[in-house]
């Protein structure tokens, strides 16, 4: 009998550990490639390692962006009279932007590709970062944090469907990881780099340069970028190993026994690069380079398409026009009746809202005393000790992170749950509100500047960690509505920045740096502390949306 409760969305046979007599296991290849060499999953591996480049430059570029701005705070008060809470304002209206941006635009990546939101997102900054070099007014200010947040909001969900449309299961920790990593080092080292050109050439050229590099990244884009959106228009076409898939979902491990199957005899006809050995923790890819097609009575060969077919401005998924104004409800209801969605929306907006209320903290009172900190040294405090922290973070989790499901669904006769991704939310946990303390009451009584650092460090390392099990978690968990889950878990992230961003200064002038830090402290500890339900009860909340998950797939655009 079928045990569908067994089979919730994100669980999955991952290891086959019937598979041979030499006590190895088979990694399964989830989601399953086709015989297409056109299919990203198929890529060669320079080939997904260019492509992915590329995109962490451009998250790096877009965080710097939205975080670059703030050591020009002081030098932008002086020349042109703008006040804090006039800057702060600014930060918070872009922050407001970043919930809105993705609702609008990401329909049109699912609709058209990958591809030309990148290049047109980038064309568009370039315009507006020539704007903010030669800003004038406060009307300037608003107006450019709001067209830079709009668009910049693009990078924190497009980034996790290209990483679905590239790799398999089993890698996603690693590169949502280097995406946190890209992130956090974008905002992180920006600032240190916009305090040096501030005090070298003035503040515009900020802006000037960042600028330059945004034109640089849209050559890279325009011809390097390849479209990871994926429809398979060849009907020979066929997604390997899903035969195997259908078996697991009946309740077993073993593959089938009777050779005669016509559905074995598919099976057995899976090319080389279908799956993964692996031997004394060992893991080892076979060579992608062959692909077959099958058909009712011959074999074909399915040609990869030429370089400028690759480099198509614009893709189709097949998606209705129609489905537009649907995808810009169905985050928001997809957000609120899948509580998983809404436990990593939560834990991923209260993580990185702790990275901007102290950006902001920094710029905002450490140029006064006792530390009297200029334009470079509000960089160097507000992008270093994050850098360290967030380094050292992903240096013990990047690579730790799909080894440890690997281990854990091993233990668990070959099934991976989703789940197993939010051990590393637990373990880093007790990092955040430490960090959050060390610095708010460092602050609060004036203590040496090292020791505030200090306290950034451990905050970052941290964050890093837990904003890369969250984003793995939901990916595995709901791969089918990965845009969609994402842009309601951004809306969230960004609503509470802007919260805390317009709040954050009231609060701490009525109650006290200190005091203030204390309570955003246990009130982000109680919320990471949600991870031991869903640890205990997260499969059974997956079991009880799958209904709603599956209604909400048929509408997606999905085009695998």
């Amino acid at each position: 009998m079928r045990d569908d409760s067994a089979w919730p969305p994100g669980t999955a046979l991952l290891q086959d550990l019937n598979a041979n007599l030499r006590n190895e296991s088979v990694i399964q290849l989830i989601p399953a490639p086709t015989n297409d060499p056109n299919d990203p999953l198929n890529w060669k591996n320079w080939e997904k390692a260019l492509n992915y480049f590329l995109v962490l430059w451009y998250t790096f570029i877009v965080f710097a962006i939205i975080d670059v701005i703030t050591p020009t705070w002081e030098p932008m008060h002086e020349e042109l009279g703008f006040s804090y809470d006039i800057l702060n304002d600014s930060y918070a209206a872009g922050s407001g932007a970043l919930c809105v941006g993705s609702l609008l635009i990401i329909p049109f990546a699912l609709k058209l590709g990958r591809r030309p939101v990148y290049v047109l997102s980038l064309a568009g900054q370039l315009g507006i970062n020539i704007w903010s070099a030669k800003i004038q007014t406060v009307a300037d200010l608003m107006m450019i944090n709001v067209l830079n947040c709009i668009l910049g909001s693009l990078a924190e969900v497009i980034v996790q469907m290209t990483v679905a449309d590239v790799f398999f299961i089993h890698q996603r920790g690693m590169m949502n990881s280097l995406y946190v990593w890209a992130t956090l080092i974008g905002g992180s080292l920006s600032p240190v780099a916009a305090g040096y050109v501030t005090l070298g050439q003035g503040w515009r050229w900020v802006w000037w340069w960042m600028s330059i590099l945004i034109g640089v990244s849209l050559v890279l884009f325009v011809f390097l970028y390849e479209e990871t959106m994926f429809a398979a228009p060849n009907i020979d076409a066929i997604p390997i190993a899903e035969v195997t898939a259908h078996n697991n979902r009946q309740g077993g491990v073993k593959p089938p026994k009777e050779s005669g199957d016509k559905q074995d005899a598919i099976s057995n006809s899976v090319p080389e690069g279908s799956v993964e050995s692996v031997e004394k923790g060992q893991i080892s890819s076979s060579d992608d380079s062959v692909y077959r097609a099958h058909s009712d009575s011959a074999t074909t060969k399915i040609s990869r398409k030429a370089y400028l077919q690759r480099l198509a401005l614009w893709s189709n998924s097949g998606g209705s026009w129609r489905d537009y104004a649907y995808f810009s409800i169905q985050p928001l209801l997809i957000l609120f009746t899948i509580p998983p969605v809404f436990y990593c929306a939560l834990l991923f907006g209260i993580v990185t809202v702790t990275f901007q209320i102290t950006v902001t903290v920094v710029s905002t009172y450490m140029p006064g005393a006792p530390y009297y900190f200029n334009s470079a040294q509000i960089g160097l405090m507000g992008g270093l000790p994050s850098f360290i922290g967030t380094t050292i973070g992903l240096l013990i989790i990047g690579p730790t992170s799909d080894r440890l499901i690997l281990f854990l669904s091993r233990r668990n006769k070959g099934i991976y749950e989703p789940e197993m991704r939010l051990w590393i939310v637990l373990i880093f946990t007790p990092f955040v509100p430490a960090g959050l303390l060390i610095f708010g009451y460092g602050l609060e009584y004036g203590l040496n500047w090292p020791i505030l650092a200090a306290g950034l460090l451990i905050l970052a390392m941290g964050t890093a960690p837990i904003s890369s099990g969250v984003l793995a978690y939901m990916t595995d968990s709901y791969t089918k509505t990965v845009a969609s889950g994402m842009v309601g878990v951004i809306f969230i992230r960004n609503l509470l920045a802007t919260i805390f961003v317009v709040v954050f200064t009231p609060w701490i002038n009525h109650n006290g740096i200190g005091n203030v830090f204390l309570i955003c402290s246990i009130i982000i500890l109680l919320i990471l502390l949600l991870t031991i339900g869903m640890l205990k009860y997260g499969k059974k909340l997956r079991v009880l949306s799958t209904p709603r998950y599956a209604g909400y797939s048929i509408r997606s655009m999905n085009a695998r």
